[in-house]
């Protein structure tokens, strides 16, 4: 093969959700071009795939983030040198995979040198700071959307987008076995099991950990036998969760396990959770749940004020179905006399249960849509428009 008029493709992941799905895109883009040549900022997956390393996705990983600001002028110095390069290479298309802050600048400045530029996963443009959408629409000649409410959106501001569902709902089963999850974390295969998700990071367990534990003590004296279990995310998380049990779970039935957060939300009857991606994973799941978040009160004085919010709705599983399908208790709300009577309820009505598992699955089938064929294809697409 002359690789030299091989087809090459650029492709910056800029996390590890991004490695998983540059891979999957790579192996569709290849039944389409064969000897197409990969190449961009990877993680193993990718490279598993035959993509070339410009460099690690671990370098992106952090980008953004405020306890990293020393960090930012390294990122652009590697932004540059990207640049440079694929400028050397003249790709047949760009793909930048999330990561919005590194790749729509990027994005932009190739796609002002007449590369064919694409991004995947769009960015919460719909939700919060709706004036990227202008700097989006110079960037990009193509948004690969993974929600279908997103296409109405950018559609409205002229920007090209197209809806190519969600690869975690292709991963997850439609139907899945909550016995042989319980089996798998030991867990008794009967009783009820509530799942206490405080978030994945300290500081949203250190405000919501104890109102779950304590909101976990007034189920269990109006359900005697009623158990409860709690993936932690890491050993740091773990930690500070232990210390609020000592204070907060004295009588309580909690199992903690390391990880396995998707096993867990499959074994348990109803989750307690932070609003984030697990609700879309426990959507998946189709796990009824109490959605709850708690920012401080400066934070949330600036958003209010500001009015950076823009959408009615915090929740994935509510984003999705345009309505309040699952309960989000935000802030003030976020306490036991609250919180409490909302999970009770999920635990002893078949009507508010099964309301809820009847709209994640017509959800999940919205969104198994093969995404990495979709996107593959939508791509092929636009070189073919573009030849």
């Amino acid at each position: 093969m002359d690789t030299a008029k091989a087809p090459c493709f650029v492709i910056v992941a800029g996390e590890q959700s991004g490695d998983a799905l540059g891979a999957g895109l790579i192996r569709a883009l290849r039944l389409y071009y064969p000897d197409a040549r990969f190449e961009g900022v990877t993680g193993p997956l990718m490279r598993a795939q035959g993509c070339k390393s410009l460099a690690d996705v671990e370098e992106l990983s952090l980008f953004g983030v405020s306890e990293v600001i020393g960090q930012i002028p390294r990122v652009l110095n590697l932004r540059r040198r990207l640049f440079a390069s694929i400028m050397r290479t003249r790709p047949i298309v760009f793909i930048g995979i999330d990561a919005p802050a590194f790749n729509t600048g990027l994005e932009r400045r190739l796609k002002q040198a007449g590369i064919t530029t694409v991004h995947y996963v769009c960015p919460t443009a719909w939700a919060w700071r709706q004036g990227r959408t202008r700097s989006i629409r110079r960037a990009v000649d193509l948004l690969l959307a993974i929600f279908p409410f997103e296409t109405q959106f950018f559609a409205a501001h002229d920007i090209p987008v197209t809806f190519v569902g969600h690869p975690l709902a292709d991963e997850m089963p439609l139907h899945p076995d909550a016995a042989s999850a319980r089996a798998a974390l030991g867990l008794p295969a009967d009783g009820q099991l509530v799942g206490l998700l405080p978030g994945s990071r300290r500081a949203e367990v250190r405000e919501l950990g104890p109102r779950f534990l304590q909101t976990a003590r007034w189920l269990t004296q109006r359900l005697p036998g009623i158990r409860f279990v709690a993936p932690m995310a890491t050993p740091a998380v773990r930690a500070l969760f232990e210390s609020q049990l000592a204070a907060h779970g004295q009588d309580i039935d909690v199992t903690l396990v390391d990880g396995r957060a998707r096993e867990v939300m499959r074994a348990v009857d109803v989750l307690l959770l932070a609003s984030g991606t697990a609700s879309l994973e426990a959507l998946l799941a189709k796990t009824p749940m109490v959605v709850s978040y708690v920012l401080s009160p400066s934070n949330y004085w600036i958003a209010r004020s500001l009015n950076l919010i823009k959408i009615e709705y915090v929740s994935m599983p509510n984003l999705l179905a345009g309505a309040a399908l699952v309960p989000e208790l935000l802030q003030q709300d976020a306490d036991v006399p609250i919180l409490g009577p909302w999970v009770y309820r999920l635990l002893t009505s078949a009507t508010a249960r099964s309301r809820q598992i009847d709209a994640f699955e017509a959800i999940h089938r919205q969104l198994a849509c093969n995404a990495d064929t979709q996107a593959a294809r939508a791509v092929v697409e636009l070189i073919g428009r573009r030849a």
